[in-house]
């Protein structure tokens, strides 16, 4: 935009130019023309000297002069030989008004209908006083020939400073930021868990916003372990004085120390929970860490066969060996674990498990779907069970709060869980975890 308004600047401020000259040299042979008349007796032109362009002797070259007496019945006296018995349109004939010196100036046809430029004098000389029309005409299709060049040279010299100018930029945005397109997919392998800091040789301008990413990624990591030994050290602290008055209310048999001993009991759960949902958070939001889900899968089964082996059951793994969890193995293994476990305790005689990645609205999400062919669940149950200690069989051992773990720990992870029947005629769970980038 800004070469195209100068291009056309550039094209006004030489046409102003090339006109200064042009009627320059029009009012330089006006100049001649007068001088060289050879005035008479009464005021009477009786011939003209040579006014020194040749072209004022080629026959409609564009270029003209002409005398004429005003007022007289044959008004013509004098013209060049290029105008023929042609005459000019005179400016003062067109009402253009003269300036200081009697000069007027003004454009029109010629002869073969090109654009002239004119410039016009009236010189009054003798008594009773003869008014001659001095005038001189060049071809203005020569100066817009000029122009027209002009601007042509102009539009390929911007174009190809515009082009130059565009390449430059390229290189640029290519090789100059090209630091800059390093750091972006070194912060991409850090997110993904596939490295943990920026290395590398930057720019100096650049190297500094390396150095503080670096910073920051260590104080992320600062944070988060000082947030697990805090839990760690609240969990030692609170659990003696809890242990103490259980162990205190245990020895009596009142009411009081029955209701102690009960309260004391949920405290130890609150805060056995509170701290876990703390740990999970701090962990959760941990950068950069992943988890080989089938690795891990593999190991919680060959576990759980070990555990309940003497059940017999039969368990089959379908994933993908590429799927990796945007999180901490320590999750992901409490999470599936929990599952895994259920279903083993549940089921008749088969299990399946089966991992498979989906696109979901907050990024890349895999999808943990168990499935058994125990007694199942109703829609009642469904929502009994993942309350905090729930249990729907008292015959089965367990505490009652693995759905209730899973269930929280998935919600730190903006993740999906979900109960319903299952194809094989027991319970299907489904889980929605993050993926690394790698798997989006």
């Amino acid at each position: 935009m800004l070469l195209a308004v100068a291009a056309v600047l550039l094209s006004s401020i030489y046409r102003q130019s090339v006109e200064r000259n042009f009627d320059a040299r029009l009012h330089v042979y006006l100049k001649i023309l007068v001088a060289s008349a050879d005035w008479g007796e009464a005021g009477v032109i009786e011939s003209v000297g040579n006014v020194g362009e040749p072209r004022f002797e080629t026959l409609f070259s564009g270029w003209y002069w002409q005398i004429r007496e005003l007022g007289a019945e044959h008004p013509v006296v004098f013209a060049s030989r290029s105008l023929w018995v042609e005459r000019l349109p005179l400016p003062s004939e067109r009402g253009v008004a003269a300036d200081a010196e009697n000069i007027r100036e003004g454009g029109g046809p010629g002869p073969q209908q090109e654009p002239l430029r004119i410039v016009e004098r009236v010189i009054t000389f003798g008594e009773p006083g003869r008014a001659y029309s001095f005038a001189v005409a060049g071809d203005a299709a020569e100066l817009e020939q000029d122009v027209a060049d002009f601007r042509i040279s102009v539009i390929w010299a911007l174009g190809l400073l515009g082009a130059a100018f565009a390449a430059t930029t390229l290189l640029q945005v290519r090789f100059g930021l090209r630091p800059l397109a390093d750091v972006g997919r070194q912060l991409g392998a850090i997110r993904s868990g596939a490295a943990q800091r920026l290395i590398g040789e930057f720019p100096v301008e650049i190297n500094v916003l390396v150095k503080e990413l670096n910073a920051l990624i260590d104080s992320n990591n600062a944070i988060v372990e000082r947030a697990r030994t805090h839990v760690g050290n609240l969990a030692h602290g609170l659990k003696t004085p809890l242990s103490v008055i259980s162990n205190e209310a245990a020895q009596s048999r009142s009411a009081f120390a029955r209701k102690v001993e009960e309260q004391a009991a949920i405290m130890r759960d609150q805060i056995a929970r509170q701290l876990e949902r703390a740990r999970m958070a701090a962990r959760a939001n941990l950068i950069g860490v992943v988890t080989e889900v089938r690795p891990a899968l593999e190991a919680l089964m060959r576990a759980m066969e070990k555990i309940h082996g003497e059940r017999g059951i039969a368990a089959t793994l379908s994933c993908p060996a590429s799927i990796r969890f945007a999180g901490e193995r320590q999750d992901f293994d409490e999470i599936a674990g929990n599952l895994i476990d259920n279903a083993f305790k549940w089921a008749n005689g088969r299990i399946s498990i089966e991992v498979e990645t989906a696109p979901g609205k907050k990024g890349g999400r895999m999808r943990l779907v168990i499935d058994d062919d125990g007694p199942g669940l109703n829609s009642e149950e469904r929502s009994a069970v993942l309350r905090r200690g729930a249990r729907v069989d008292e015959t089965i051992p367990g505490a009652g709060l693995g759905l209730a773990i899973v269930s929280e720990l998935v919600q730190l992870y903006d993740g999906g869980f979900a109960l319903s029947a299952s194809p094989a005629g027991g319970l299907r769970v489904e889980v929605e975890l993050p993926v690394s980038d790698e798997n989006a």
